[in-house]
């Protein structure tokens, strides 16, 4: 059978750390095209990444004309995410746009809209929900162990840790700081397992307080004319139509001595509870008179959807989006869900600058 024909439009730091080498890893798509504004990087991801004769492209607009292209990898900045993934949709081609789904909620709509208009599949880079972490707590959720999540901690701190390359701190190409980085995704993994993506009314702050980030920062400082209104913290309060709460911790930098926890969340049942820190896995719950904490060891085993393979969270995310594309099978991140996502965190900065509280119809 032949091989799903993919193009690479963005061929930055995300193509490179994540998305070509997981696509090669993989093996199931050629990447025959290669779209950057600066040549040479377009060039050097052909060269050792691409098929023979793959193309080299500046404007992603000749890419779209090439017929034979089944899907497009969306790997550009935040703010150009909605325009390009609606041109690709509506040229016919199935797209995995990177995280966040887009700068604004309204982008992110119009990418929902689009995606039903064209009926070609849509997912964004939202890696976390395959961690086996991930994967095994869902499955305990589904179960019914927990049984009523209420309340939920969405969790990305950094003591310090503020990118200071590429586009990270430009509001314009970005959005925002750590928020919209980083709070994206524990946000979205929370919402996942939960499978609540129906908020009522949010709460945000935001601040820029630690005006020394380089000083223990691991990627050194910037420029004075750099990061000049972005957050190095913000933090929202969410309220769910069904009730359950949710409190999102997104920072950059933060005089905490607490561990760096990404990609992390704790969620409280009315059976049960579970954490994910970092790539730990806690289940506390109440048994015999007793509390007892578990601690199931990710490092053995696995279950089915593992096929006994360990893998990266990037190489499942492509695997899994791969059987969507050529099977058929039910994407694990719909548009929609990322979509609410983006209106989250859209509601937390929008209240954090009019010091009200953001309702949601």
């Amino acid at each position: 059978m032949a091989k799903v024909r993919c193009a690479i439009i963005g061929c930055g730091g995300i193509a490179n750390g994540k998305h070509m080498p997981s696509i090669k890893a993989v093996g199931r798509a050629d990447m025959v095209a290669f779209c950057d504004i600066i040549r040479e990087k377009a060039v050097s991801a052909a060269e050792r990444y691409g098929t023979e004769g793959a193309k080299i492209y500046t404007d992603y607009h000749e890419l779209l004309k090439d017929e034979s292209i089944d899907v497009c990898y969306v790997l550009t900045p935040n703010r150009s995410h909605a325009d390009i993934t609606c041109d690709c949709l509506n040229a016919g081609k199935h797209v995995l746009c990177e995280k966040p789904m887009a700068k604004t909620a309204e982008d992110a709509k119009r990418m929902v809209e689009t995606a039903k208009k064209t009926g070609k599949l849509l997912t964004i880079g939202y890696q976390h929900r395959h961690k086996p972490e991930s994967q095994y707590i869902k499955a305990l959720i589904d179960r019914g162990d927990l049984g009523e999540i209420y309340y939920a901690k969405a969790l990305a701190i950094r003591r310090r840790g503020t990118p200071n390359w590429g586009v990270f701190l430009n509001e314009y190409e970005q959005g925002g700081g750590p928020l919209i980085d980083i709070g994206t995704h524990s946000l979205d993994l929370t919402l996942y397992l939960m499978n609540n993506y129906e908020p009522r009314m949010v709460v945000g702050t935001s601040y820029k307080k630690v005006e020394n980030p380089e000083c223990g920062n691991p990627w050194g400082g910037w420029g004075k004319d750099e990061n000049t209104t972005l957050e190095d913290a913000a933090f929202g309060f969410v309220v769910m139509k069904n009730g359950a709460t949710i409190t999102l911790d997104a920072t950059w930098a933060l005089n905490t001595s607490l561990p760096i926890q990404e990609g992390s969340t704790q969620l409280c049942g009315s059976k049960a509870g579970a954490e994910i820190i970092n790539n730990k896995v806690v289940i506390n719950k109440g048994e015999f008179g007793r509390l007892v904490d578990s601690h199931p060891d990710m490092s053995v085993g696995g279950v089915a959807f593992y096929d006994g393979v360990k893998e990266t969270p990037a190489i499942t995310e492509q695997r899994r989006f791969m059987d969507a594309v050529e099977f058929g099978a039910e994407l694990v991140v719909k548009p929609e869900q990322a979509c609410v996502v983006s209106q989250i965190l859209e509601a937390i900065y929008t209240s954090a600058k009019s010091g009200k509280p953001v309702f949601f119809d």
